[in-house]
């Protein structure tokens, strides 16, 4: 290619824009000439021009191929911008010494231009300073920070970068805008190549410490500026009120000799993006933390209590620092701060007394307020047409509150730092449980809706029973049968029988008889339209609760991974984080050392956060301190499945979710009874299944007692559960809970790594947040790619032709198609498989995404029939699949089809079947790509 540039350089039809406006041809003696004289200026003469013989050829085609890459855009091209090709060749190709004498041969050249009245205004663009100001643009200074960011990295063109942002910089644009172009323009150029994520991040951390310290990377004694200043921008923080004035009681020597600056650069650009925006503590909109100084905030933030503190904030930074466990957000948010809110979720009952219903309404708005999701359990609330004694009226239901709950939600954002969301809860005997359902409609009442409110469905063991049988489901209200809330399994079954045999009877005066498959059709109906109600199993959450002996399980929190106990008087909470599969992942599994430390760290850090927690009500102390649950989660597991070559549809992935769950429930349940001998048992330990010798493992046979037949659950075990049963014996446990796995949109966003244990959503898509739109590329595939010699702008055009799937294109062999499938082709029985594996070494639950390409009816009942028969205890959302996520305008369609490839495939309406047992598909006419929820909603909580 590049002797045909050489060959072709007589052929170039490109005209050159000269100073005064005239326009002549091309040519490429000017450039050999000028090369010539700035190597002849930069060394002895004779020795200059035996140099520029040597690298005269390498260096013309290197300039020739960027002038043809221009002239392929422009007709014309102005002088300067050719003499910026020729000073960018030089400092690519290392001649920095040459280079330098041709700057200061243009910049001479430019002075005497000057003096004679020559330059035009038109050269002479001005930037805005923060004082209002105007300076010369340092296109230079510009070049040479766009090289810095490049350095060392592969399969990048700055020239390229340079000329795109030079079309876009206009007169009076400000320095921080200059820096955002450069980062757009880096970020642009993601889909071509990963390194340009690195550059974004380059570029980003330079605007970051320019605010923190007042300088950049690229500034004399950095890294000695970048340790000094954190103690000083620490009592900054104490002073504007930022901090906690607890933080100055550290010995900071000892903390700056831990800091390791150079892990800033461990962040992917996504990432570092993201704390910018929204973690990153500021005064006035402007940081005083750097990523190192925030990952030793938060460390230093749970370790106050610590005897050692320093020790114990230094392992924690660590730990957090290199991403093997991140807190989850609201930790992070508010750790050593004044208002040390580090908790993520908090579930509570309502009563049925208008007093504590708007009592927990209130509560919703304090709690959203420092961060918390919300979890509110209705089910005890009178249905609609119920009587009123005090008023001799009768109830409007539980609609109508739910509808102010939804109101309050989009008042009350998360400090303003991301959507408050709630998630309510009613059991499926309800009387209003049909307008519950509906409460998510686009279509009806608006009065009666709930648009800003996520919605779960609370379903009974008797409840699925019934549906399989096709039998008849009767409706209550509450205040007719308020045992039915409170008890479960086979106390509940018997209950529930005997108020049916009542209301027949006719000594129960509201309830209504319908068939449980009609109930059952409505709710997937509903999910498929919208996303909700989230079917949550309510026998499976209370047989295997720890904590049987202190109360029920009414309901799980915003995202359904959280399992405890509530009443009027304990509003729960959890306090979450996750480790991060992918960084203690080898070739041959896990490294077993490396999760038990990262583990045992985990654990003291989230114990932590009980005693330091700033709790917003009373009754959510009252819970946390007697109970003190905390829930260990993990992130990066679909990495890890690409470490070890495994496709996430296959045997093997299913026994590593078996066993990598088994060894962080081991390690964890160790690691809380470790802390129970070290500093006491939680106050309600005795009791419990802990205290009764039953780990999470034993409590599955609780479940298959009581199930029968309607279970399939693999019960195989691998590491020696004997001697730890009799640790906890002796030691006891520190928490009530130890392990449930969110969803970690934000942290996995943060830690570089995929959400949870879920699948690869698309290898090549653009995810929306609150930071904007980011085009997430497979860097697993592009490498496998690469090494296949088969990653080129073909192979791109590709991929957003397909919508990032692999299984269309021809040139990708079979078993890398088959380790990259992507949600949507990975067949539902095996995340279904892989999350019961995991469900069985798990004390609360799985925020469970459930994924359908083509819904119908039939396939809705089968996916979620299996939820519940392979023992999980919760669901989350059900995503389909939207039109394309991938902007397609300069695909040439026609060398493939005349319409794209989701235009074809996917059908406007849902296919209708009918079903197993009579359950007619009633999903006709609803369009799955335009309702129901796409993973990259940025509305939706999870994606946060």
């Amino acid at each position: 290619m590049a002797a045909t540039a050489l060959q072709s350089a007589t052929d170039i039809d490109l005209k050159i824009r000269k100073r005064d406006n005239r326009l002549v041809d091309f040519e490429l003696t000017y450039i050999e000439n000028a090369l010539q004289a700035a190597f002849d200026s930069a060394h002895d003469d004779s020795l200059g021009h035996e140099i520029f013989t040597e690298v005269k050829k390498p260096l013309l085609e290197y300039v020739l191929t960027e002038i043809q890459l221009l002239a392929s855009h422009n007709e014309e091209i102005e002088v300067e911008a050719i003499q910026d090709l020729v000073e960018n060749a030089l400092m690519k190709l290392g001649h920095y010494k040459v280079a330098k004498r041709y700057i200061v041969y243009r910049e001479n050249r430019s002075k005497a231009r000057s003096l004679r009245g020559e330059n035009k205004a038109k050269s002479s663009l001005k930037m805005k300073r923060a004082d209002g100001s105007m300076t010369p643009i340092d296109t230079h200074q510009i070049k040479q920070t766009l090289y810095a960011a490049a350095h060392e990295l592969e399969n990048v063109s700055v020239d390229a970068i340079i000329t795109e942002l030079f079309t876009s910089i206009f007169n009076g644009i400000t320095e921080a805008q200059i820096g955002s172009a450069m980062i757009m323009v880096a970020r642009s150029r993601i889909e071509q190549e990963h390194n340009y994520s690195i550059i974004a991040s380059r570029l980003l951390l330079n605007q970051l410490y320019t605010q923190v310290m007042g300088s950049t990377e690229n500034s004399p004694n950095f890294v000695a500026t970048y340790i000094s200043t954190f103690k000083k921008n620490i009592e900054r923080g104490v002073e504007a009120r930022r901090y906690s004035s607890d933080l100055l009681g550290y010995d900071f020597g000892q903390l700056e000799a831990a800091m390791k600056p150079e892990r800033d650069h461990d962040f992917q650009y996504l990432g570092l993006q993201t704390i910018f925006d929204r973690y990153l503590i500021h005064i006035e909109d402007v940081r005083i933390e750097a990523p190192q100084y925030f990952w030793m905030r938060v460390a230093m933030g749970l370790a106050l209590n610590e005897d050692n503190k320093e020790v114990k904030a230094i392992e924690f930074y660590e730990t957090l620092s290199q991403f093997h466990f991140v807190s989850a957000t609201p930790t992070l948010f508010n750790s050593g701060t004044c208002h040390p809110q580090l908790s993520s979720c908090y579930l509570s009952t309502v009563e049925d007394d208008l007093s504590h219903i708007f009592k927990v309404i209130g509560d919703n708005a304090s709690l959203s307020k420092w961060a918390g999701g919300l979890g509110n359990d209705w089910t005890n609330i009178r249905a609609t047409g119920a009587h009123i004694d005090g008023t001799n009226g009768k109830s409007q239901g539980v609609i109508p509150f739910l509808k102010i709950v939804s109101d309050t939600a989009l008042a009350v954002n998360q400090g303003g730092k991301r959507k408050g969301a709630v998630c309510s809860y009613m059991e499926v005997w309800h009387y209003d449980i049909q307008e519950f359902v509906d409460l998510r409609k686009n279509t009806g009442d608006e009065r009666r809706r709930t648009h800003d409110m996520h919605t779960a469905a609370w379903v009974p063991d008797l409840f699925m029973q019934r549906v399989k049988e096709n039998k008849t489901w009767m409706l209550f209200s509450p205040d007719e049968v308020p045992e039915l809330h409170h008890i479960y399994s086979a106390e509940f079954d018997a209950k529930y029988e005997y108020y049916e045999k009542q209301a027949e009877a006719g000594n129960i005066k509201l309830f209504k008889e319908i068939q449980a498959v009609d109930l059952w059709r409505k709710m997937l109906s509903m999910l498929f339209e919208t996303g909700h109600p989230w079917i949550t199993y309510k026998d499976p959450s209370n047989v295997r609760s720890p904590q049987g002996h202190v109360g029920t399980v009414h309901n799980s929190n915003l995202c359904t991974e959280i399992l405890l106990n509530t009443s009027k008087d304990e509003t729960a909470v959890c306090n979450l984080g996750s480790v991060n599969l992918s960084k203690h992942t080898k070739a041959d599994g896990l490294d077993e050392q490396m999760i038990k430390k990262t583990v045992k760290t985990a654990i003291r850090m989230l114990d932590n956060v009980i005693d330091i927690n700033f709790y917003p009500i009373p009754e959510a102390k009252n819970s946390n301190t007697k109970h003190r649950p905390i829930g260990l989660g993990v992130m990066g597991f679909q990495e890890a499945l690409y470490i070890q070559k495994m496709s996430y549809e296959s045997a093997e992935a299913i026994e590593f979710a078996d066993s990598s769950t088994e060894m962080i429930s081991y390690y964890a349940i160790e690691g809380s009874s470790d802390l129970a001998k070290e500093r006491s048992p939680y106050s309600s330990y005795e009791g419990s299944k802990w205290h009764q010798g039953k780990l999470p493992i034993d409590t599955l046979a609780d479940l298959v007692a009581y199930r029968g037949k309607n279970i399939e659950v693999d019960q195989s075990t691998r590491m020696d559960w004997n001697t730890l049963r009799a640790k906890v014996k002796e030691q006891g446990m520190r928490n009530s809970n130890v392990m449930a796995i969110a969803p970690t949109a934000t942290i996995s966003n943060i830690s570089g790594c995929t959400q949870s244990i879920e699948p690869t959503y698309r290898n090549l898509y653009v995810k929306s947040n609150l930071s904007g739109d980011f085009t997430i590329v497979n860097k697993f595939l592009i490498d496998d790619l690469k090494a296949l010699n088969i990653w080129d702008d073909q192979m791109i055009d590709d991929l957003k032709y397909y919508d990032g799937s692999l299984l269309e294109i021809e040139r990708i062999p079979e078993n890398v198609k088959d380790i990259y499938k992507t949600a949507f082709e990975i067949d539902i029985e095996c995340l279904v498989e892989a999350n019961s594996r995991r469900q069985k070494w798990i004390d609360m639950g799985i925020s469970m995404n459930l994924y359908i390409d083509q819904p119908s009816g039939k396939k809705l009942n089968e996916m979620y029939m299996n939820t519940w028969m392979k023992g999980l205890k919760t669901t989350y959302y059900l995503r389909s699949v939207a039109a394309t996520q991938i902007e397609k305008s300069n695909i040439d369609l026609n060398k493939r089809s005349l319409q794209p490839r989701w235009m074809k495939s996917k059908s406007a309406t849902a296919e209708v079947k009918t079903l197993p047992n009579e359950i007619n598909d009633s999903l006709e006419g609803l369009n799955p790509a335009a309702n129901a929820c796409s993973i990259d909603n940025p509305d939706c909580e999870s994606c946060q």
